[in-house]
């Protein structure tokens, strides 16, 4: 019974993370091809929409970081994470129809709010379904939950392929994978007030309080923490990093493919490709011997995400870009596992606001890599030129990042419980 109750725990937490991310924030990418055909926007009006997205999910991030202290210091309770991850599922679902709306001037507000909701539903997602597997000991299936941004990337990109083979617009597209996802917040939320009524929810975590190191609530108390705890700090620098470098290719890997490819069949499957690599290398990330360093495998993710970057400019081909999807694809969730593994691990009774702040940190690098693609299109060069500059860029804060965290193991052990207990 506990692992009927896992695995469903575990479906709720894949299906969440594929609306929130898989279709919340990454529906836009081969989407936003056919904006470009259909008249909407200019190339550079499109980097500024997924600025906002961005810009919307650091914003939403930090929230996140600061909702759990906050509620525990006015309710003193623990935050809902279950009802505030609903919350956020169900505005995506709204944001997403939006964009439905013949009216550019919103566009860019209602990506920013899909961007604050993707982060709210992702991390509040992430908490409850990691404790609930935990408590039912089944956190060998929680690769199934991140899984949900590969098969949310795999369905968005099949479904706008369908939609672009028979000549229907970008607006009906948008239409489409509202009402899909729609349905799948309609069942999380009815499966988490059914888990809430069943007594799931556990009491308030006073009694775990000065149990564990300090860790930021707020902005100031983050500032104090990174100073006092460079180990935190470099790996939060390692975790933008990564933000930074996947981004252009994650957002304009179909724009790229069509200007380098046109009238090519593979152009449409190009993204449902990155999307199926990712939900597999997520996958293939859980089989992996429990043993083996969680740092020395980020590491590994991010050299792999570097190569698969600039693939596409060294092989511009129909096999260069298959290539990149999967390269890029494959580690993407994975790493996103890995990452708050590592986390849970180090700090486990405040992962919640250590995921937060992770996520804002990852937020900030995404924020960075749009306005440089922005800058050079200003510039005046073509965009293939665009692209290499961007790419090429990209690639190395890749590298730098997995080089931070190859070096993490040894330079920052995790401590044990009794020094942590201590705050020594």
């Amino acid at each position: 019974m506990a692992e009927q109750s896992a695995t469903r725990i575990a479906l709720i937490g894949m299906l969440s993370v594929a609306t929130a991310i898989g279709i919340g924030r990454f529906a836009y990418t081969p989407i936003l091809p056919v904006m470009l055909q259909d008249g909407w926007l200019t190339l550079a009006e499109g980097c500024w929409l997924a600025e906002s997205n961005l810009l919307g999910y650091f914003v939403g991030a930090i929230l996140c970081s600061l909702i759990p202290g906050a509620w525990m210091r006015w309710t003193r309770r623990e935050a809902p994470d279950e009802r505030l991850a609903v919350a956020g599922l169900a505005a995506t679902v709204v944001l997403t129809l939006g964009m439905a709306l013949p009216w550019p001037w919103l566009w860019q507000w209602l990506r920013f709010f899909s961007g604050l909701a993707s982060a709210i539903a992702f991390v509040f997602t992430s908490s409850w379904c990691l404790r609930r597997l935990a408590q039912q000991n089944g956190t060998s299936l929680a690769g199934l939950i991140y899984c949900g941004s590969g098969v949310g990337i795999m369905l968005g990109g099949i479904l706008v392929s369908a939609t672009i083979s028979l000549g229907w617009s970008s607006s009906a597209c948008w239409k489409i994978l509202g009402a899909v996802v729609g349905a799948f917040v309609l069942w999380i939320g009815y499966e988490c007030r059914r888990d809430r009524l069943h007594g799931s929810r556990r009491g308030s975590l006073a009694g775990d309080a000065g149990a564990v190191p300090h860790l930021p609530q707020s902005p100031s108390e983050l500032v104090e923490s990174l100073a006092e705890n460079r180990g935190l700090g470099w790996l939060m620098l390692a975790y933008g990093l990564a933000g930074f470098g996947y981004v252009i290719t994650a957002t304009f890997l179909p724009v790229m493919a069509r200007e380098v490819l046109p009238g090519s069949i593979w152009v449409d499957w190009i993204w449902p490709i990155y999307g199926v690599s990712a939900a597999l290398g997520c996958l293939a990330s859980t089989r992996l011997p429990p043993h083996w360093d969680t740092s020395r495998l980020l590491a590994a993710c991010y050299c792999t995400q570097a190569l698969g970057v600039v693939m596409g400019l060294w092989w511009p081909d129909v096999g260069g870009f298959v290539l990149s999807s999967v390269l890029v694809g494959a580690p993407f969730t994975a790493l996103t596992l890995f990452a708050f593994r590592e986390a849970r691990r180090r700090w486990p009774h405040r992962s919640t606001s250590v995921i937060g702040l992770m996520t804002a940190v990852y937020a900030i690098g995404q924020i960075l890599s749009p306005p440089l693609f922005g800058a050079l299109l200003r510039s005046g060069i073509g965009h293939r030129q665009v692209f290499a500059w961007s790419l090429h860029t990209a690639s190395a804060a890749l590298l730098i990042g997995g080089a931070i965290w190859f070096f993490a193991a040894s330079r920052f052990p995790i401590r044990s419980p009794a020094s942590q207990a201590t705050g020594s």
